[in-house]
């Protein structure tokens, strides 16, 4: 029994002593994870000012081609459609028939002017020889006459309507719209269908105060698209006279053999110059993550605040600033590695 007492007290005094050394080990191994205290440890670093500087760039503006002419097909006459002669697609050339409206009518009244017109014609005539053998009266010769130059008026009004009934191609182009078929009925005014002129392709983008006045009418640009990588040269033929608000100018370019390009591709334009612009920089090693989670350490009397910033272009070894920044502040840019907001920093050379 005594041996047993004493076996057991040996195995409980092992326990305890081996529980004692775990518990001694995890102590230290926590010691070595805990980060340390750099609130109480001035740690070096470099720093650089936020300054501003001129950035200079291509200048490139973007914007969708457009048709170098539009025009509607618009009725002239109000009637019974007779015939159309195109459809979606077609391409027509300007003053071209395309629809004919019934001037069944207004033929047939013209030849009923033109009859009238020569029976006035012969009354004035004998009248003016009446007057002349005093058989005939002033009175009467003048109202023939008159009469005679209204039907000649009205002859010619109803000419225009019959010209008229036949309507034409406003501009040279393809037809994209056909609103319009025979037997239809259609007033003035209605429109039948619209043409496109893309033999030619232009775009209007908008160009601010500070670049317009580097342009001319006539300058040569660069018109890119995605669908295409080949550029395609484009010669200015507009820049507004009158900016808008916001002192932006509208400026036309157009594209004379656009290849395979559309009306309403998106396109980029590049009008072959620099523009220069004041922005924010800083060093990129200032940035503490990559520009998609961008922070940097500011130094605030000599200690470090984690600042969430806003980044733009990569401009060499400086990237531009859009926003958590201010001209003058300064951004650590070396020892961010050991840093942890409000960390005392020493910046040195």
């Amino acid at each position: 029994m005594k041996r047993k007492i004493i076996i057991a007290s040996s195995i409980l005094v092992i326990g305890l002593l081996i529980g004692f050394r775990l518990v001694a080990n995890k102590s230290k191994l926590d010691e070595k994870k805990k980060m340390p205290d750099t609130k109480n440890v001035t740690i070096p670093v470099t720093a650089a000012t936020v300054k501003e500087g001129s950035t200079d760039q291509q200048l490139v503006k973007t914007g969708s081609l457009i048709p170098f002419k539009e025009a509607e097909i618009m009725a002239t006459s109000a009637g019974k459609v007779l015939s159309v002669k195109y459809e979606l697609g077609t391409y027509v050339n300007q003053g071209a028939t395309l629809v004919k409206v019934d001037s069944k009518l207004k033929e047939l009244s013209l030849q009923a002017t033109e009859l009238n017109i020569n029976k006035l014609k012969k009354d004035s005539e004998r009248y003016t020889k009446l007057l002349a053998g005093n058989a005939a009266t002033e009175v009467q010769v003048n109202d023939t006459k008159y009469n005679y130059e209204n039907a000649l008026n009205q002859a010619e009004q109803i000419k225009q309507q019959i010209s008229d009934a036949s309507i034409q191609a406003p501009i040279s182009g393809r037809i994209v719209k056909k609103n319009i078929e025979p037997g239809e009925f259609v007033n003035v005014g209605t429109s039948l269908g619209t043409v496109l002129d893309v033999s030619r392709l232009k775009v209007q983008v908008m160009v601010g105060e500070n670049d317009v006045y580097k342009l001319k009418e006539g300058q040569h640009v660069q018109v890119a698209a995605d669908i295409n990588p080949n550029k395609i040269d484009g010669v200015i033929s507009y820049i507004a006279p009158q900016g808008d608000e916001s002192h932006n100018y509208p400026v036309e370019i157009v594209i004379k053999n656009a290849g395979q390009l559309r009306a309403g591709t998106f396109v980029s334009v590049s009008f072959l110059q620099k523009t220069s612009q004041q922005s924010l920089l800083i060093p990129r090693s200032a940035l503490v993550e990559s520009i998609r989670n961008p922070y940097v350490y500011v130094v605030e009397n000599n200690v470090a605040k984690q600042r969430k910033i806003e980044v733009g272009r990569e401009l060499g070894s400086n990237i531009e600033v859009l926003s958590g920044l201010k001209s003058g502040e300064t951004v650590i840019t070396t020892g961010q590695i050991n840093l942890s907001d409000g960390a005392a920093v020493n910046v040195t050379k």
